[in-house]
């Protein structure tokens, strides 16, 4: 697996060799690749006698003559562009590969009988053609690709229904026995394959794909990488609810960090459920059919398109199936309830929870458009699902996590990092104590030796991630206790031991503490139970490199808080002067400039913080610093504004990158730029009924990176969930009609919370496969993207032309013409009133409520009092446009352009008004 991530990045990038593939050129030139592998097969999938294509609008469907297998669905609004890898068509037409109009099913004749698993892509055979008449393009019998003793025939047929394109199969049951399909799946074959592509290729050539697994309600929405223009939905036509989604890992088509691999639409999956997948509480309930002797029945979906990403539910509804939207999302904190939106042409007959106590479900009056609503409380912690029953039998389901208020989560966090992943060893060889240590949370030990010598040395992501989290939590909710533990942290381990504090690489940030190094350290320094023989064990010399741009982000978060802890909180940090933390932000921003030329061309995760850095450095008049700060990262800008996808990594497709490009392009007016950045992230960022993978950012390879379970998967709220939320909730203040983006943006800031256990552990990311779905097992890089939640997360007010006013981390009340709402989020300290364009800020104190007068324009804002670090809040006014609107009376407003607020014993009320 590893040789091949070298593989595929060289083909990406020949210019660059990244950290994590340098030591595998010399394994890559030796080894044979899959590709090669596959390419000594035979070619069976008949392409030989050609294909044949067919009119199928929106499409043109091109099938192969001897297998009717999918050659090609070329959008008939852009022929050049194929949804399927029709460009590897030959190298796949081998036996084992799917193709889109393949099945896979499990069968048994008894209840006590085993299952029997037959595949039409296993070993191919031409199909026998059948007569294609009335609206059917191409029909067959598949008995030729399966094993003799299948006891069903299964046939299929390529249809135009309705002006819709239709993949149908028939099943017959051809025993005297009946026969029960334990597990139903048809292959999602589309063109997600990047290997050997640029990524001005991979954005014209490519699509990502994410599931709805809602049941009869379900779909697959699938985007063209760029997010512009239609996507394609699959949709249930006949008898296929979604009911699970899996991995097609059988398929021999290498699976890297340039494929994620394919999955299957599954419509039953028992038969998996009580074999793979058993123990594991999947999305849905897993179901099987008896097909008794001589009966058939028919199994179809129905392939559309949506105008683009944010009209994919008018479309669902166009098609007439059912609608879930709820609001803020699907992460429910017991504080603050939530609402769903449900529109179908068939009235609601019951609505269930699953666990039975774990959501309360409260009916509200119907919209004017006919939309049902309800009040989803979440009253326990954990997974949870709503099956909705609709009066025509059509079943929907949606997943919920509820998880606790998210100050609790956040003030969990904050004690678990700072107490079971404390770390302190005087006898440390590494130097690593004290510090915040990576974490092993089913062996419950601090994580002090890995083969991947980063998870243990307290930098790069899966390194420095349990620290980082630790640092950012401070800015929402600083503890005395935790601020001293993270002083001693900064101080004795950081400054001088990650980073350097002296010499020619000062300011520059090691990759690692952790090296493996036998002959240079103590006997018993390693254990003999890790395997350290790879090129993740890295030497001395490899571990102290400061040539790796993306550790730099994670170190000037932990002064730059430093600085603020200093600045606005009295009597937290007093040993290091404010200035002190602020000029190290500074001079770090600019090491990695010059100490990390090479990747700090790409946006960094984090990147943010650099602008952060940048707008205190001009509050605070340090402004020979800005400017060579501004400086150095126009240079960057104008770089990325030189290309058509400015997101390049040291990977070959990133998702992570994108936070900085966007902040930068916007800041420095590259608006064009921005926009194609933005809707690079909501091609991978989608919003379905679902908390795992709503507002999830796309991200499969960094379990092996930062995982403990270590494969190519689908991440489910993995860091970049919560970083790209910061671009899009920055464009939605922006333009404070785009709902979509409020949706989406407030779905990926709650992905920060999502995982975070009951007892305060926040895991690298969600296991998406049916096998596991569970969080990883380690910390690994889980703080990246904490990081998101710490400067992004905020209430926002809007009102919906449907939906009425609505909050999104906050409870909301009208009375009169007075909107009120309580402030949920961990900070409480943003509040963004889309009518109003009125985003308010705090650099200290927190907001209890907000209340909006919807004729007057009127803002009440109410402080809560000083808490013993707060004598004096500092409150900051931002509009949508160039006017400035809104003015506080009767407060002082500095040079900073904040207004000094003195907060006292029992708070503070204030009143804005334009």
């Amino acid at each position: 697996m590893l040789t091949l991530l070298f593989q595929y990045s060289l083909s990406f990038y020949r210019y660059s060799l990244t950290y994590s593939t340098m030591a595998l050129c010399v394994l890559s030139v030796q080894a044979q690749s899959p590709w090669e592998r596959i390419a000594q097969r035979p070619s069976t999938l008949g392409l030989e006698d050609g294909t044949v294509e067919f009119a199928a609008p929106p499409f043109k469907l091109k099938l192969v003559k001897a297998s009717q297998t999918a050659a090609g669905l070329i959008p008939l609004t852009d022929t050049a562009f194929d949804y399927t890898p029709a460009e590897r068509l030959e190298a796949r037409a081998k036996d084992g590969l799917y193709h889109l109009g393949d099945i896979n099913m499990r069968v048994r004749t008894g209840a006590q009988m085993p299952w029997q698993s037959y595949a039409t892509a296993t070993k191919r055979a031409p199909v026998i053609p059948l007569p294609a008449t009335g609206d059917t393009f191409a029909a067959s019998d598949l008995t030729p690709t399966l094993p003799s003793d299948v006891p069903l025939a299964v046939k299929r047929f390529w249809q135009s229904v309705d002006g819709m394109l239709v993949l149908r199969f028939e099943l017959t049951n051809t025993t005297n026995s009946a026969i029960e399909i334990g597990s139903l799946g048809i292959p999602m074959v589309f063109n997600n394959i990047l290997q050997d592509k640029s990524l001005d290729e991979a954005h014209a050539d490519n699509v990502f794909f994410d599931p709805y697994l809602g049941m009869d309600a379900g779909y697959l929405q699938v985007n063209r990488l760029h997010g512009n223009g239609p996507v394609l939905l699959v949709l249930p036509h006949e008898n296929a609810p979604f009911e699970a989604y899996n991995p097609l890992n059988d398929d021999p088509t290498p699976r890297s960090i340039v494929f994620e691999g394919f999955h299957e639409w599954m419509i039953h999956s028992k038969a998996h459920a009580t074999a793979e997948w058993s123990g594991v509480t999947q999305w849905n309930e897993p179901t099987s059919s008896i097909l008794q002797p001589g009966e058939t029945k028919s199994y179809a979906l129905r392939f559309v398109m949506a105008p683009d990403v944010r009209q994919i539910e008018d479309e669902l509804a166009r098609q007439r199936r059912p609608v879930a939207v709820g609001i803020p999302g699907y992460v429910v904190p017991q504080d603050a309830p939530a609402k769903l939106f449900l529109r179908y042409h068939s009235k609601v007959k019951s609505i269930e929870s699953h666990p039975a106590n774990a959501l309360s479900i409260k009916k509200g009056k119907q919209t004017t458009n006919q939309w049902h609503t309800y009040e989803i409380a979440g009253e326990q912690w954990g997974r949870a699902r709503l099956t909705i029953t609709y009066a025509d039998g059509a079943r929907q389901t949606v997943n919920y996590k509820v998880i606790k208020p998210e100050r609790d989560a956040v003030t969990d966090l904050g004690r678990f990092l700072t107490t079971a992943q404390w770390y302190e060893d005087d006898n440390d060889p590494f130097g690593r104590s004290p510090s915040v240590i990576n974490y092993d949370y089913e062996a419950k030990k601090h994580l002090t030796q890995e083969s991947r010598a980063w998870f243990a040395g307290l930098s790069d992501e899966a390194g420095a991630g349990s620290w980082l989290a630790a640092v950012m939590k401070q800015v929402l909710l600083p503890d005395g206790t935790e601020v001293e533990k993270l002083k001693r942290f900064v101080n004795e381990t950081l400054w001088g031991g990650i980073q350097y504090n002296e010499g020619p690489l000062q300011y520059g940030v090691k990759k690692s503490l952790f090296y493996y190094e036998p002959d240079s350290m103590p006997p018993g320094t390693y254990s003999d139970t890790i395997n350290y023989s790879g090129w993740a064990a890295w030497k001395k010399k490899e571990a102290d490199s400061p040539g790796r741009s993306y550790n730099y982000p994670h170190v000037t978060a932990a002064h730059w808080v430093m600085y603020r802890l200093a600045r606005h909180y009295v009597g937290l940090v007093t040993e290091t002067r404010w200035q002190t933390s602020l000029e190290r932000a500074y001079h770090t921003a600019m090491a990695m400039v010059e100490h990390a030329p090479h990747y700090a061309q790409f946006g960094q995760m984090e990147g943010s913080v650099f602008l952060l850095v940048l707008n205190d450095l001009k509050n605070e008049g340090y402004t020979d610093m800005a400017d060579q700060l501004e400086a150095a990262m126009r240079k960057r800008a104008d770089h990325w504004r030189s290309l058509n996808y400015p997101f390049g990594s040291e990977m070959p497709w990133d998702s992570t990158g994108q936070e900085e490009v966007y902040l930068w392009s916007r800041y420095f007016g590259f608006d064009e730029k921005a926009l194609v950045t933005l809707n690079a992230i909501l091609a991978y960022m989608p919003t379905v009924p679902h908390w795992g993978y709503n507002g999830s950012a796309r991200r499969y390879w960094d379990f092996v990176y930062g995982g403990k379970l270590s494969r190519i998967e689908r991440q489910l709220h993995h860091y970049g969930s919560a970083l790209n939320s910061i671009p899009v909730l920055t464009h939605y203040r922006d333009n404070p009609d785009d709902f979509y983006l409020l949706r989406v943006g407030h779905a990926g800031v709650m992905g920060a919370l999502a995982n975070i256990t009951a007892d305060g552990f926040g895991p690298a990311a969600f296991h998406s496969y049916p096998s596991t779905l569970a969080i990883d097992g380690y910390a690994g890089d889980y703080g990246c993207g904490f990081y998101g939640y710490a400067v992004n997360s905020g209430t926002y007010i809007t009102k919906h032309a449907e939906f009425g006013w609505l909050a999104f981390s906050g409870v909301l009340k009208q009375k009169n013409n007075w909107i009120t709402t309580k402030v949920t989020t961990a900070g409480q300290s943003r509040v963004f009133i889309a009518p109003a364009g009125l985003w308010i800020t705090l650099d200290v104190g927190r907001i209890t409520d907000v209340a909006y007068h919807d004729k007057t324009g009127e803002v009440r804002v109410t402080l809560a009092p000083d808490n013993g670090h707060t004598p004096m809040t500092y409150l900051r006014l931002e509009e949508t446009g160039e006017d400035s609107r809104y003015t506080l009376a009767g407060y002082h407003k500095n040079d900073q352009g904040q207004y000094e607020i003195p907060l006292g014993s029992s708070g503070e009320t204030l009143w804005l008004r334009r």
